[in-house]
C-alpha cells in the first residue's frame, strides 16, 4: 500500500504496484466466480474449500453405492418375480390334480376312466418338474436346488445396500415331485425317482394294466389317499409361497429405504457442492464493478510520475 510521499518517487511506482495487486485479485475472483456459474459448483477443486470437498466426495460415494444397490433391488424382485410365477403355475398344476384325484376316488367311476385321470394327473406331475427346469434367471436355475442338484434349497444372497454387510437373503426351496408328494402310504401308486439328469425329480405311477405296470389297477380308495398326497403337496408349495413372499416385501422395503437415503445424502452433498447461482450472479455483477474501478485507478496510478516533472519546470 502506497505511503505518504510515494508520489515524490518516479523509479518505482507504488501506487501503480497496489492498483495492480488489487486489479489481479479481482481478475481471479473474476474467473473462479464464472468457474462456479460454468459447473454450477462452489467448489471446483480441494483448495475452494478442503474440509467441504472431503465431505462431499464420501456422500457422493454414498449415493453412487445406494444408487447401484437400488438397481440390485430391482433385479433381485424380478429374480423372486420369475420364481413366484412359476410357484402359482406349480399350485395351478396340483389344485388340477387335487381335482382330478377327487373325481376318480368317486366308485361312480370305472376302471378305464381311473386309468385315465391316473395318466392325467402323471403328466401334471411331470409337467412341474418341467416348470422347475425352465425357471432360470442368469444361467441359474432356480427350483432345481443348490447347483441344480435337484434337492436342498438354493441360497441367493443380494446386495441391497453400499457397506458390505447390506446384504439379503432370499432361499428357494427346491421344487419337485420328488420333493412334494409322498406316496409311501398309498396302494398301487408309486413315485419313481429315476427321473432327472442331474438328480432326482421323480415321477407319479398309478398301477393300471394300459401302461404294463405291476400290481393291481389303482381304485377309489387308492385316489382317496391319493387326495391327502396333493393337500399335503400344496401346503409345501404355500410354504415356499411365504418364503418368497416374505423376502420380496423385505426388498421393497430396501427399496422405501434406498430411495429416501439417496435422497437425503444427495441434499447433504448438494448443500455442500452446489452453487448458489443468485448469490453467485450478484457476486459477478460486484466484482466487474470494482474490476472497472480498479483499471481506473491503475490508470491514474500510472500518470502520478507525470507529477514530477512540475519539480523540474517542465
Amino acid at each position: 500500500m502506497a505511503s505518504f510521499g510515494d508520489l515524490n518517487r518516479v523509479n518505482t511506482n507504488i501506487q501503480s504496484l497496489d492498483a495492480q495487486l488489487s486489479l489481479n485479485k479481482l481478475n481471479k475472483d473474476i474467473a473462479d466466480n464464472q468457474l462456479r456459474m460454468s459447473t454450477g459448483l462452489r467448489i471446483n477443486r480441494a483448495e475452494d474449500d478442503a474440509a467441504g470437498y472431503s465431505i462431499a466426495t464420501k456422500l457422493n460415494s454414498r449415493v453412487e453405492g445406494m444408487d447401484q444397490a437400488l438397481r440390485n433391488v430391482g433385479d433381485a424382485k424380478s429374480v423372486l418375480d420369475i420364481a413366484e410365477a412359476s410357484f402359482s403355475t406349480v399350485m395351478d398344476n396340483l389344485v388340477e390334480m387335487k381335482g382330478l384325484a377327487t373325481q376318480a376316488a368317486n366308485e361312480t367311476l370305472g376302471a378305464d376312466e381311473r386309468e385315465y385321470i391316473g395318466q392325467q394327473i402323471s403328466a401334471l406331475a411331470n409337467d412341474i418338474n418341467e416348470i422347475a427346469d425352465q425357471t432360470v434367471f442368469q444361467d441359474t436355475m432356480l427350483l432345481n436346488g443348490d447347483a441344480g442338484s435337484y434337492s436342498g434349497t438354493l441360497s441367493l444372497t443380494f446386495q441391497v445396500g453400499e457397506r458390505s454387510s447390506d446384504t439379503l437373503t432370499a432361499e428357494l426351496d427346491t421344487v419337485s415331485v420328488a420333493q412334494l408328494f409322498d406316496v409311501s402310504g398309498v396302494t398301487n401308486v408309486s413315485l419313481n425317482t429315476n427321473v432327472g439328469e442331474g438328480g432326482t425329480q421323480g415321477s407319479i405311477v398309478f398301477n393300471s394294466n394300459v401302461d404294463g405296470t405291476s400290481g393291481d389297477d389303482a381304485i377309489a380308495t387308492d385316489f382317496r389317499s391319493f387326495i391327502d398326497v396333493v393337500d399335503n403337496a400344496i401346503t409345501a408349495m404355500s410354504d415356499r409361497v411365504n418364503q418368497i413372499g416374505m423376502a420380496q416385501s423385505s426388498l421393497s422395503t430396501r427399496e422405501v429405504t434406498l430411495s429416501q437415503s439417496i435422497s437425503a445424502n444427495s441434499s447433504a452433498a448438494s448443500r455442500i457442492m452446489d452453487a448458489d447461482f443468485a448469490k453467485e450472479q450478484s457476486e459477478s455483477v460486484r466484482l466487474q464493478i470494482l474490476q472497472q474501478t480498479s483499471t481506473s485507478a491503475l490508470a491514474q496510478a500510472n500518470m502520478g510520475p507525470q507529477s514530477v516533472l512540475g519539480f523540474l519546470g517542465q
